[in-house]
């Protein structure tokens, strides 16, 4: 009687205990977990030649650099759109601008991004992420539009691109109508931006992230920082003003060099520099009609524009002990599946609807070679479909669209002129000449076939009624 006593006894005892026991699919966050930070830093019209890890510079980004020494760099990653709006959106949703609907870089009071469609910082809210957003948002600027209402618990900056303001270079009477605000947690706290503050901002969007890490350094956090620069008008503080030698592009890109030296520098003085992944990039390529206020690259054309100095961005991802160090990776994939990825990395929920994204962790992680889960991605210009890269990105068909190029004559500020042009159906042989010269259809009418059969599915979904 006394054994069956005792017995009754452990086994409630055991049932007790394993029910305060969390469910092991559950996704917990206790500090030390191994649930990442996540610090994404995108740059508005940052070239692909800008940083030392890419090309040769003429100015210094030790910073930049000692970030791809530590992680790895990513030669062959792309945006579905090189303009700003359309580019954020595919980044924040994981879906194309066809399907979300936003395309190209939308004015102050915009509607902008569709609240049906999910942000990463709502996603990521959603698993117990402190979010914060610090710099460019161009989303949306209305009420229920705007970041402190898409899932950032934190957020300051402005609303659009810096030159939507009254000392617009080309349209100032139009743009002067509306006053750009510098928001603070949803108040606005200047009511007119100046140049005075522009000098400001790369400083204070640092300030910002630097204090969030600080203040949210026991949990998981999302940390997103859309510098408003080098996009133009381009603005340095006094502190780096002439510091570069080469002019005022440089200087700008060294103050945010050191932006990002103050992020990584915050992350170790706070003990969670080994469980943060960092990821560092561009919403495009540069513009190219402003000239020395414009970055390089080596690729055809620019931003807005589908050829590869338009959509192909630079990309830096550091994740101690998971990514390999100092090394470069030419696998391919697209802005949209960073979102997908992350969620997989982090246990959080993706939304139930459709996404075009994929996880791409295996080709992060991967050697070159690896396979790509895409068979295709698409990319516009505007609302205008214009082509598809195999998922491996061996090879881009452009089908017959009008593009601008040579831009002449702009300089310090002011815009050149660009003139129109048009490219016939082309498919390019992106391993062998990256830079779009030569068409080979005829020398690969399969390959050809096939990506006409994409591109065709694809605008048929997006693109017709």
């Amino acid at each position: 009687m006394k054994s069956l006593q005792l017995f009754f006894l452990i086994t409630a005892a055991l049932i007790l205990i394993m029910g305060c026991t969390p469910d092991s699919n559950q996704t917990t966050h206790e500090p030390g977990s191994d649930t990442p930070n996540i610090v994404l830093i995108f740059l508005d019209d940052a070239a692909y030649g800008d940083f030392s890890p890419f090309m040769e510079i003429r100015y210094s980004t030790p910073n930049i650099q000692s970030l791809a020494e530590e992680g790895r760099t990513f030669t062959n990653f792309y945006v579905p759109q090189a303009i700003c709006s359309a580019s954020r959106a595919a980044l924040m949703t994981g879906t194309y601008p066809g399907r979300n609907q936003l395309f190209g870089a939308h004015p102050p009071k915009a509607r902008g991004l569709d609240t049906q469609f999910t942000t990463m910082a709502e996603m990521l809210k959603e698993n117990g992420y402190t979010t914060g957003f610090f710099g460019k948002w161009h989303l949306g600027d209305q009420e229920d539009t705007r970041p402190h209402n898409r899932g950032f618990d934190e957020m300051a900056g402005i609303m659009y691109s810096n030159d939507m303001w009254a000392d617009h270079p080309e349209n100032p009477e139009y743009w002067g109508q509306f006053p750009m605000h510098y928001w603070k947690n949803g108040e606005v706290m200047i009511d007119s931006v100046t140049a005075d503050h522009q000098k400001e901002f790369t400083t204070w969007f640092t300030e910002e992230s630097v204090d969030f890490i600080n203040r949210n350094s026991d949990g998981p956090f999302f940390l997103y920082v859309p510098h408003p620069q080098p996009h133009v008008p381009l603005f340095v503080s006094d502190k780096f003003e002439g510091k570069s030698g080469t002019g005022l592009y440089g200087d700008v890109m060294m103050e945010i060099d050191w932006s990002v030296g103050e992020i990584v520098n915050a992350l170790v003085e706070n003990g969670v520099r080994e469980n943060t992944i960092i990821l560092f990039s561009s919403d495009n390529g540069p513009w190219l009609s402003y000239a020395n206020h414009s970055g390089k690259t080596p690729f055809r054309e620019g931003k807005g524009t589908t050829f590869d100095g338009g959509i192909r961005s630079p990309l830096i991802i550091s994740y101690p002990e998971k990514i390999e160090e100092n090394t470069v990776s030419q696998n391919t994939f697209f802005s949209i599946d960073l979102m997908p990825t992350l969620a997989e990395l982090t246990g959080s929920q993706l939304p139930d609807y459709e996404i075009d994204g994929t996880d791409v962790w295996d080709l992060i992680l991967g050697d070159d070679g690896t396979e790509s889960p895409q068979e295709y991605y698409a990319f516009t210009n505007g609302q205008d479909f214009q082509g598809v890269m195999s998922g491996d990105g061996k090879w881009k068909l452009h089908v017959p669209h009008g593009y601008r190029t040579s831009p002449v004559g702009g300089r310090d500020g002011i815009p050149g002129l660009y003139q129109q042009a048009e490219i016939d159906t082309a498919l390019f042989d992106m391993v062998h000449d990256p830079y779009e010269k030569v068409n080979v259809i005829d020398e690969y009418p399969e390959i050809a076939e096939r990506l006409l059969r994409f591109a065709e599915e694809h605008r048929a979904k997006f693109f017709e009624d």
